[in-house]
């Protein structure tokens, strides 16, 4: 009777997932379009932070209950099943054409600081509060790189086709309500779906880097999906991208500035992969400016690969 409990709420989690983030594209691209800021620099802040939140709540959350170990492997496994999963996945559904600024700057940016976050944690097996400053200051120049960005695209405004326009309350009210639905829709999921493995048996690090990690990207993924078959495609790379800048600068940062977070040893292949997905996505980028179907199911083949390593 409990997994048919447990499976009612996945179910009710998925429903406020999918409304949420549709209201939360609809009223994020209407406030970029409203203003002339760019898709992509709206993709890459607002959409990203927006849909980052549950990553966040739960680790910041772990952190002031002295539990920081969950950090590593909710943000670990978030950022690789953004990258191989939902881009993938989102690309095999529709092309996506890339911004010259992404692949440029945004991406090797990913990468960087992946790569900063695997050195931080296995040096010492610890993200401790110097690091989290750290984090955070680099986090502080990413916004103001945005920030310049924002304003370089306000020459763009008189290029934006002309669409039916919403009342600008209107369109603030859709962001705050999709984004309250998006975060109650991903715990009310990562909660059901945390109780069905467990009764099914599986381990605690293996909930954690899949089902946990799956759960607060569902925002993530159905926000991506979303902007994609509406034709925001800006949107859905710019918040994968922001998504996964996001958690490593912000919730890691966070966390580590309320107490030491723990890296475990443990996460090795974890690091690797996530460094790997961003490498394979700036190679699929590279020289054609788009993510083609062959380059989605690349990244699909890849993370099937990865989740037969965790379970194995």
């Amino acid at each position: 009777m409990q997994i048919v409990w447990e499976l009612l709420l996945l179910v009710a989690g998925f429903v406020l997932l999918m409304k949420g983030a549709d209201w939360f594209v609809e009223g994020a691209s209407g406030i970029a379009d409203r203003f002339g800021v760019p898709q992509l620099v709206i993709g890459l802040t607002i959409v990203a932070m927006g849909t980052s939140l549950p990553e966040a709540a739960v680790s910041i959350s772990a952190a002031l209950n002295e539990s920081a170990g969950i950090t590593i492997g909710n943000v670990l496994g978030s950022n690789i099943l953004n990258v191989l999963v939902i881009l993938g996945l989102t690309a095999v559904i529709c092309v996506i054409p890339v911004q010259k600024s992404t692949v440029k700057y945004e991406i090797p940016f990913t990468i960087g600081i992946t790569v900063l976050l695997a050195v931080i944690g296995l040096t010492d097996h610890t993200v401790g509060r110097l690091d989290g400053l750290l984090l955070w200051a680099l986090m502080i120049a990413y916004l103001l790189y945005l920030l310049k960005m924002a304003k370089n695209g306000q020459a763009l405004q008189g290029e934006q086709k002309e669409e039916k326009k919403r009342a600008l309350w209107m369109l603030l009210l859709m962001v705050a309500l999709g984004a309250v639905m998006i975060v109650f829709g991903s715990d009310l999921t990562v909660d059901s779906a945390t109780v069905l493995a467990q009764i099914l048996g599986m381990d605690d690090r293996l909930i954690g880097l899949t089902i946990v990690a799956f759960g607060t990207s569902l925002p993530e993924l159905v926000t991506s999906v979303t902007a994609a078959l509406k034709g925001k495609t800006d949107i859905a790379v710019g918040n994968i991208v922001g998504s996964n800048i996001f958690n490593i600068l912000f919730v890691v940062g966070t966390s580590a500035l309320i107490t030491p977070v723990e890296y475990s040893g443990n996460f090795m292949v974890d690091s690797f992969t996530a460094m790997g997905a961003m490498v394979l996505l700036m190679l699929c980028v590279l020289r054609k400016k788009k993510i083609s179907r062959a380059g989605g199911a690349i990244m699909l083949v890849c993370y099937g690969a990865y989740f037969v390593y965790l379970i194995r």
